[in-house]
């Protein structure tokens, strides 16, 4: 399958340069389930979001004043619409993760590495590998089963979300690749645009009545626990992702980039049984492998076409 076209890969001799800051990003995502499980209710999403991003939104603009102030109004458009779209994926995942398990949310949101190579094949017309399809298929059972894992009932409104998660995160990386205004501008600065961007769309929604509290007041209420989660959330699972992604997919392709992020429901799943104390049920188990089994039977099927 042939990829959308970006910069020139860097030999496969160095590739693991590459590829070893994503895979620990896959490690970080994994784990920011239950991170975000301890410190976050269903009324305290916004405010914790806005906390989250705020934190290290003026590192970020200090550190890179002088690039920002470089940047194209054409760069500054691109990175706000990614940032638009960064701030619907955090407000969809983070209700999805309180309304469902951390162990459900890592595995259902891997569904984005079968989602991005259908996504970039649709986008150049190139159809995928027999095997993939029959990849994603099994994947797509494997998350039916998942959501079902306390017998054959609707899935959760959480599940669902993390669903669209899902997609919107294949959105975005397809974005990140398509939009030739943010090619040639630094990692740093088009990340602090993209969280500068989510975290007005977040303050904005924090002052309308009705969509919780307010985050002085969450930020008051916590104790050292929930300030460290929050601090994890904010500097590895945002900061070091988000620049992570922007850097790697500008220098390989999209489905390289999400075929790498497919290790995060192993993390997912570990951190939430072991740590959290989550259990899946036989269905759910059964869901799980067969998600696990689909994602890794994908990665292998476009390998060959993955630089």
């Amino acid at each position: 399958m042939s990829s959308i076209a970006v910069p020139a890969l860097a030999p496969p001799r160095r590739a693991w340069l590459t590829d070893l800051p994503v895979l620990l990003v896959a490690v970080v995502w994994g784990s920011s389930y239950l991170a975000a499980k301890g410190i976050t209710t269903a009324q305290t999403v916004v405010a914790v979001l806005v906390l989250r991003f705020a934190v290290v939104l003026p590192v970020l603009v200090v550190a890179g004043r002088r690039r920002l102030r470089a940047l194209r109004a054409a760069q500054w458009r691109g990175a706000g619409l990614l940032g638009l779209v960064l701030s619907g994926i955090f407000l969809v995942e983070t209700y999805g993760v309180v309304h469902t398990s951390a162990t459900n949310a890592g595995l259902i949101i891997s569904l984005t590495m079968i989602f991005t190579p259908l996504a970039e094949a649709a986008v150049t017309r190139v159809r995928p590998p027999g095997a993939f399809l029959a990849a994603a298929g099994l994947s797509v059972a494997g998350v039916v089963l998942l959501t079902q894992g306390g017998g054959f009932t609707s899935p959760s409104a959480g599940d669902l979300l993390m669903l669209v998660a899902a997609l919107a995160r294949t959105a975005h990386v397809m974005l990140m690749s398509r939009i030739k205004s943010v090619q040639g501008a630094d990692s740093l600065s088009l990340t602090t645009i993209q969280l500068g961007s989510a975290v007005a769309v977040f303050a904005v929604l924090a002052a309308v009545p009705g969509t919780g509290d307010a985050p002085w007041t969450v930020a008051a209420g916590f104790g050292l626990r929930e300030w460290g989660g929050l601090l994890f959330l904010s500097v590895f699972c945002t900061l070091f992702a988000f620049f992570v992604q922007m850097w790697s997919v500008r220098r390989t392709s999209p489905s390289r980039v999400s075929l790498l992020l497919g290790t995060e429901p192993l993390w997912a799943a570990a951190v939430g049984i072991a740590i959290g104390g989550e259990r899946l049920g036989v269905l759910g188990a059964v869901g799980a492998l067969l998600v696990l089994a689909g994602t890794g039977w994908g990665r292998r099927a476009v390998a060959p076409a993955t630089p």
